[in-house]
């Protein structure tokens, strides 16, 4: 019985996001949608003695008020650098910085030629996925072009395309997607679960909403994929 997720990409996303890639047998990146401004496509949060802080990529955005995610181009090579720097700056005292360091870094130089957020965001989910032993394969939604436009339907149809039987979706979707049509196509839609338990963080207090780079580098991949791949697409009743 095939199951499917299907996402808007996340620049180095929470440990969810990976839960769920690793929960289902194809994790389809829903890119050609319209990109979202102040959002999780070109950001994400890291642990800093302040708080948590945001990592952003520069984006370009003047004028390009409905481009798609695919479309959207980055401004400027330099973020790479400044990201690898706050990150060691925040992260150098955690307890597997220098384990993991290393092929965090190779990821930021493996990006620093792309100029298209979609290929950078691909670029970090595959090769986060690999330290944590995910090995979900990941596709994405303008393959299976043209589509419907609205929501509910285009996620129903890239089901049927990828010949999906289950169809993991995020609890966010329940105010609008469309279950019974899903139902009627044959489609078993479930919800994701989020329980994660606390671990050693630095800069305390202890928080769940930041990259999954911060899980990795305090507790190493092999405990970090223990704690973070935890879901589990039920059977069939």
């Amino acid at each position: 019985m095939k199951s499917v997720a299907i996402i808007q990409s996340s620049y180095i996303p929470w440990k969810g996001f990976f839960d769920i890639i690793n929960a289902v047998d194809e994790f389809v990146m829903l890119d050609n949608v319209q990109y979202t401004r102040r959002d999780w496509r070109n950001r994400n949060k890291i642990k800093s003695p302040a708080g948590t802080t945001w990592l952003t990529i520069p984006v370009k955005i003047k004028g390009k008020y409905e481009q798609l995610i695919c479309e959207t181009e980055l401004d400027g090579r330099q973020w790479t650098r400044k990201h690898l720097a706050a990150i060691q700056h925040n992260y150098a005292k955690a307890a597997c910085f220098w384990e993991v360091f290393p092929a965090v870094q190779a990821l930021y130089e493996a990006c620093a030629a792309e100029t298209m957020l979609s290929r950078v965001n691909h670029v970090f989910l595959a090769g986060l996925c690999r330290l944590l032993g995910i090995a979900t394969p990941l596709t994405w939604a303008m393959d299976h072009e043209p589509l419907p436009d609205d929501p509910s339907g285009r996620l129903l149809e890239l089901c049927r395309k990828a010949g999906a039987e289950v169809y993991l979706s995020g609890p966010a979707a329940q105010g609008y997607l469309d279950v019974e049509s899903f139902r009627a196509a044959g489609v078993r839609v479930e919800w994701m679960r989020y329980d994660y338990p606390e671990y050693p963080q630095p800069h305390p207090p202890f928080s769940h909403q930041v990259s999954i780079l911060d899980c990795l580098l305090c507790l190493g991949p092999e405990e970090a994929a223990r704690q973070t791949l935890r879901y589990a697409v039920p059977p069939p009743a």
